[in-house]
């Protein structure tokens, strides 16, 4: 980042200060010739600088103004292993820093004692210590009046805490521990006050699976109650929305983190070991939360990043060489808005990218607006000032292609980061964040637009002490807040670099930690499945919806750094739809039986599925077509479709032209040719009537002529005496066969192949079976035979 070229010149009161600074330096020259006069070995036995530790842990105000008292507190503690005796915690006003480089270097150098310190302000506005035992903590707290503090010219002062004190080894008073900070000083209403933006961000890792419930409600099965934790009072998320709601600054929401909100809002189960699960029990604390959030967003401007914050980066370096992935990233885009309506009720702006850490190369950047993103959030460290800029510029800067890199300032961005558990390091925070603000408002008169991104998920502490800067900064006098929107759309300064760094130079340290070509090609490998799986079901949204969703998790930007966590939910969404998928499938079968020319062949569909299944089509293949042939061919298919917990058995017509073990492979595909789930191979042992049979039933069939032959003639002869004795035939009986006898002459063939009135046609042996109640999927019996 560019810096101030221009100092911002010397204090109001220059005299006085010369005046005090030589006063120090006369009062100090009798000390500097006794330790001249000392032998050389005497600083080896005296206490080691930095002996005693000084934390700032409040300052307040953060930004004084005329007028205010500062208040100053913290501990001190002796880390050496002498007592210190007669101690002072005492403040000095340091120089003014003219820079932003100026800054950092009192920052790097924050407790070294080899740095001079500035002038004390002493007398009253110190707090003696008469004893400092090694080990112990002391507290104290000094409340000065500002114009005590010799505050000259406006602009950013360091401003120094330091412990003084003599040991046994060094009987002389002298600084044993010192606490740098700094101080803001711009009483009065600056000038030119600079547009700032602060991006307010609100997401978290994944935690909803891909599995619901079996019931019309679909209850969502979570990986943990995790998110429980963070959205009950007191928790991370909680308190960020606590805090931002009286801030000004810009929602940055994952509408994967509302979704999954809204869903622990209606019912939600957890995942257990293997496939159980148990009842979620916070539904309260989401109601809760959603609500708080609805009032927070009212009325300010939210962005909804792309469903479930997806990792450009790593889309970019290896996801773009895996067939589909880019299609993921444009559902994700355009399902963020309507998710953030639903729950918010409020419209989000949808044309911005955030890159991880805003590290952007030009791969990342056709990436991000393939999905329709115009805006790409970058950062100062990677978009680097190359024109020698005396100060920094507004953010917006157009790259080409209609697309605008909204530049946010490293220095401001990172404040915020590493562990600021303690009260001391979110003070220090806080000040260096402030200064890094003012300096920048001090740079020049031009009117600019500064955006801050934070770090994607701050914790608890870093939450408030952002909250705590913004409250000083918004409350101040020398900037002003802007949206995001208003940033992007600001007039870019012509003097800025718009040039977006080669892919060469994107940080190792952030590729190390990206997704891997593996991972896409699992989610691609996913995808697939599941584009054959819906084909065949009845009510596509019940799989679909959360199998999508799931598959936007995968390429979370919350997977970076935890490679395990990441390989074991792809590995889990991957397996719960295999298992899903496995629910239609062919029953399988052992040996069949074919005894004769022809017959049939029943397989059996099972849907363990709760929906219909339908445009399956089932295919059986002869594998020796030349012994059994299918429908007369070599293999035949029929359209399955099969109820909910239901079964299907489809036959399939066969004939044998030798004797011999076939194997007939059974498959389901859908109806655009795919296969779909795991063939079904069964033998089919054919047996031909042998000749000795076919005698015997020969035989029989011509015993049964002769009889009926011998039948007939008797009859006949029977009638012609009675027409010889001149006797009619019995009235009613006009076959010859005698009074009252019942017909023989043929109509019992008719009697038995009639359907009596009422009933059913017979069964054709091509017809599919009606749907049977769940069966059991064991392999039929051994030895089984098939219909005639």
């Amino acid at each position: 980042m560019a810096e101030a070229a221009d100092f911002q010149g010397t204090s109001a009161s220059p005299a006085r200060r010369w005046l005090r600074h030589t006063g120090a330096l006369l009062a100090g020259a009798p000390l500097l010739a006794g330790l001249l006069q000392l032998p050389a070995a005497a600083p080896a036995q005296a206490a080691s600088p930095g002996a005693v530790s000084v934390s700032l842990d409040s300052l307040s105000p953060s930004a004084p103004t005329d007028g205010d008292t500062l208040t100053v507190s913290g501990t001190v503690t002796n880390n050496g292993k002498q007592a210190v005796t007669g101690a002072h915690v005492g403040l000095h006003t340091g120089p003014l820093l003219n820079t932003r480089s100026a800054i950092d270097d009192v920052a790097r150098h924050a407790d070294d004692l080899q740095t001079g310190t500035g002038s004390e302000v002493g007398g009253k506005y110190v707090e003696k210590f008469a004893k400092l035992t090694p080990g112990v903590a002391e507290h104290f707290s000094i409340s000065v009046p500002v114009d005590r503090l010799d505050l000259g010219r406006d602009g950013v002062y360091e401003f120094d805490v330091a412990l003084s004190g003599r040991t046994s080894a060094r009987p002389w008073e002298q600084t044993l521990g010192i606490q740098r900070t700094f101080l803001p000083w711009q009483p009065s209403e600056a000038g030119t006050r600079t547009r700032t933006t602060f991006l307010w961000p609100l997401l978290s890792t994944a935690h909803m699976t891909a599995r619901t419930g079996a019931g019309e409600l679909q209850t969502p099965v979570f990986l943990d109650d995790d998110l429980a934790e963070e959205i009950a009072p007191g928790g991370r998320l909680a308190q960020m929305v606590d805090l931002g709601k009286d801030l000004d600054v810009t929602w940055v929401i994952d509408p994967d983190l509302l979704a999954s909100v809204d869903a622990m809002a209606d019912s939600y189960r957890l995942q257990g070991d293997g496939d159980t699960t148990t009842a979620g029990t916070h539904r309260a604390v989401a109601q809760r939360w959603l609500a708080d959030l609805q009032k927070a967003v009212t009325g300010k401007e939210v962005v909804a990043l792309p469903y479930a914050d997806p990792d450009l980066a790593s889309l970019a370096h290896s996801g773009t060489s895996v067939t589909g992935s880019l299609s993921h990233l444009k559902d994700a885009t355009d399902v963020a808005a309507t998710t953030v309506e639903t729950v918010l009720h409020v419209t989000p702006s949808t044309e911005f990218a955030w890159p991880v850490e805003g590290a952007v190369d030009p791969s990342i950047i056709k990436v991000a607006t393939s999905a329709g993103a115009d805006r790409i959030i970058a950062r100062s460290d990677s978009m680097e000032e190359s024109a020698g800029l005396s100060y920094t510029p507004s953010a917006a800067r157009p790259i080409g292609g209609g697309t605008t890199a909204v530049v946010a300032d490293a220095r401001l961005s990172r404040a915020f980061e590493g562990d600021l558990t303690g009260a001391h390091s979110a003070t220090l925070a806080v000040q260096r964040f402030l200064a890094q603000s003012l300096e920048v408002n001090a740079q020049t008169d031009k009117q600019r637009s500064i955006v801050v991104a934070p770090q994607r998920m701050p914790s608890a502490n870093q939450a408030q002490a952002m909250a705590a800067a913004l409250r000083a900064l918004q409350g101040g006098t020398w900037s002003q807040a802007q949206g995001l929107g208003a940033a992007a759309a600001a007039k870019p300064d012509p003097s800025a670099s718009t040039r977006v760094p080669p892919t060469s130079a994107y940080p190792s340290s952030l590729r190390r930690r990206e997704l891997p070509r593996s991972a896409f090609e699992q989610i691609a490998r996913t995808q697939d499945k599941l584009d054959n799986f819906q084909v065949v079901l009845s009510d596509r949204s019940r799989v679909v919806t959360p199998f999508g969703r799931a598959i936007d998790r995968e390429m979370s930007t919350s997977w970076r750094g935890r490679s395990t966590e990441a390989d074991a939910f792809r590995s889990g969404v991957e397996s719960w739809l295999d298992d899903l998928t496995d629910q239609v499938k062919l029953i399988d079968k052992s040996e069949t039986k074919l005894s004769g020319r022809s017959a049939t062949i029943p397989v059996t569909v099972q849907n363990n599925l709760v929906q219909p299944v339908g445009h399956l089509v089932l295919r059986l293949t002869s594998t020796m077509p030349t012994r059994l042939k299918i429908g007369g061919r070599p293999y035949a298919e029929q359209r399955v479709d099969v109820s909910g917990g239901h079964s299907q058995s489809v036959k399939f017509t066969t004939s044998a032209n030798a004797n011999g073990r076939v194997t007939v492979i059974a498959r389901l595909y859908t109806e655009d040719g795919q296969e779909y789930g795991d063939p079904v191979s069964f033998d089919v042992k054919v047996t031909e009537v042998t000749p000795t049979v076919m005698l015997v039933i020969g035989g029989g069939v011509l015993l049964l002529v002769l009889a009926g032959f011998r039948m007939y003639t008797q009859r006949k002869r029977a009638a012609a005496r009675q027409a010889e004795d001149g006797g009619p035939a019995p009235a009613g009986d006009d076959d010859g066969d005698g009074p009252g006898n019942p017909d023989t002459s043929g109509d019992r063939l008719t009697e038995k192949s009639r359907v009596p009135a009422g009933e059913d046609e017979p069964e054709q042996l091509s017809d599919p079976a009606p749907d049977t109640a769940p069966e059991s999927a064991d392999p039929s019996g051994t030895g089984e035979r098939v219909d005639r």
